[in-house]
C-alpha cells in the first residue's frame, strides 16, 4: 500500500516519530510518502527548520519518499492547502491518507465534510473569524479544533476531485490547545513558544536541537515595512481584501514590530492566521490569480532506496512530471521564497533548491527509532 501524510514539521518532534512508527507497524509494507510545506506556513509562519533539514530527518526516521508542497498553495487556508496537498499525493497513485486528529473519529470528520461539500450549504455571513463561522454552519455547539479542521479539508478534496484514495485518522499524541506537554510529546506550537524559556529537549529528536533556526522577526518586519510604504498596489496581494491595504499602510507608520502591526490590524472578523497569512503573501508578492495555477509538475525532495525503487517502477503510471518547470508560477514563487527565506534568517537553502537533484537516503532507519 502507498500510504501519504501531509505536513509541516515545524519543527520535526516526538509527535511525528510516533506518527511515523504507527504507520509503519500498521503497514509494514507500505510506502510512506510525505508531502511536506518547507518554507512558509499554512498558518503564515516562517518555519524553524529548512526543507532540506526536515527532509533528511523525516528520512532517517522511516519514510520512504519526501515532495514538496510549493510555497504558492502551503501559505494558503486550509481548503486550498488540502486541494494542492491531494492533487500532489494523488498524481503518485497514493491510495490512503493518514492525518492526525484531536477526536480521533473519522466518520464524524466525513460527515462534516460532506455537509460542508452539500449544495444548500453556506458559510454564515458574521463579522466573525472563519473557524467559529463554520461550526456555527455546521450547528456544531464547540468550535471545530485545528487539525480536525486540515482533515475535514482533507476529506473534502478527496471527495471534490472524485478520486480513489482512502482516508484514516491518528490522535494526536497532544491536542493542539493543550498547554502542557505529556510524557515525551508537546505540539510543534508549544516548542516554538518555549524554545529560549524552557528546555524542550526532551520533545525533540537529538539531531533537531542545532538545526532551529530562531527566526528574525526584526528583520521580517524591516522588509515587510518596506514593501508595504512602497507597493501602490498592496490591493494585487492574495487576502488583501476589504481595505486592509489602506488599513496596512496606516498602521505600518505606528508599528514597531511585526507582532505590533499584527495588534493594529487585528479585528474580529480576522483571525491571527489569517492576517499572518497576508503579510507573508505581500511580503512574497504573491498575487491574487496566481493561487488558480494549476499543478503541472511534483518536486521531489528526497527518497531512500525503497522510495528511488518505487519512482523507479511507477514513474510512467503518475499523472504529474517529476521535472520542475521552470516557466511556472510554481517555479517563480518557490525560487523567490527561498532567497527571501535566506535573506531574512541568514541560512543558505538556495543550494537544496537550485541543485534539482533529490537528497537519497542511505542511513539505515532503524538506528534512528525511538
Amino acid at each position: 500500500m502507498t500510504i501519504g501524510v501531509i505536513c509541516e514539521y515545524n519543527p520535526f518532534h516526538n509527535g511525528h516519530i510516533y506518527q511515523i512508527q504507527k504507520i509503519k507497524e500498521k503497514y509494514p509494507d507500505s510506502i510512506l510518502i510525505v508531502c511536506l510545506n518547507g518554507l512558509f506556513t499554512e498558518r503564515g509562519e516562517m518555519s524553524v527548520l529548512s526543507p532540506e533539514d526536515k527532509t533528511i530527518l523525516a528520512l532517517s526516521y522511516g519514510v520512504d519518499l519526501v515532495i514538496s508542497l510549493p510555497t504558492l498553495y502551503g501559505t494558503q487556508s486550509a481548503d486550498t492547502f488540502a486541494e494542492a496537498s491531494i492533487t500532489l499525493l494523488n498524481a503518485l497513485n497514493v491510495q490512503k491518507l493518514i492525518f492526525g486528529s484531536e477526536t480521533n473519529d473519522i466518520s464524524y470528520l466525513e460527515k462534516l465534510a460532506k455537509k460542508q461539500l452539500e449544495n444548500d450549504f453556506k458559510i454564515v455571513k458574521d463579522k466573525i473569524a472563519y473557524p467559529a463561522r463554520l461550526s456555527a454552519s455546521l450547528e456544531e455547539k464547540k468550535q471545530i479544533h485545528p487539525n480536525d479542521l486540515l482533515g475535514i479539508s482533507y476529506i473534502k478534496a478527496i471527495l471534490n476531485q472524485k478520486i480513489q484514495m482512502e482516508y484514516e485518522c491518528m490522535e494526536r499524541t497532544v491536542g493542539y490547545f493543550d498547554e502542557e506537554p505529556k510524557d515525551c510529546f508537546a505540539s510543534a506550537s508549544y516548542i516554538r513558544e518555549h524554545w529560549q524559556v524552557k528546555d524542550v529537549k526532551n520533545y525533540i529528536p537529538k539531531e533537531v536541537y542545532p538545526l532551529y533556526k530562531q527566526v528574525s522577526m526584526e528583520k521580517l518586519f524591516s522588509y515587510l515595512k518596506y514593501r508595504i510604504l512602497t507597493d501602490p498596489h498592496l490591493e494585487e496581494y492574495l487576502d488583501v481584501t476589504e481595505g486592509l491595504d489602506f488599513k496596512c499602510r496606516k498602521e505600518i507608520l505606528h508599528s514597531n514590530s511585526y507582532e505590533d502591526l499584527l495588534q493594529r490590524l487585528k479585528s474580529k472578523r480576522y483571525t491571527y492566521n489569517r492576517l499572518r497569512r497576508m503579510l507573508i503573501h505581500i511580503f512574497l508578492g504573491i498575487k491574487k490569480g496566481d493561487v488558480q495555477t494549476p499543478i503541472t509538475y511534483i518536486t521531489i525532495l528526497g527518497m531512500n532506496e525503497k522510495g528511488k525503487n518505487y519512482i523507479r517502477k511507477n514513474k510512467k503510471k503518475f499523472l504529474l512530471s517529476v521535472t520542475p518547470d521552470k516557466t511556472s508560477k510554481i517555479y517563480f514563487y518557490e525560487r523567490n521564497a527561498t532567497l527571501l527565506y535566506d535573506l531574512v534568517n541568514d541560512t543558505n537553502t538556495r543550494d537544496f533548491f537550485f541543485k534539482n537533484t533529490p537528497y537519497i537516503s542511505t542511513m539505515d532507519k532503524e538506528s534512528n527509532q525511538k
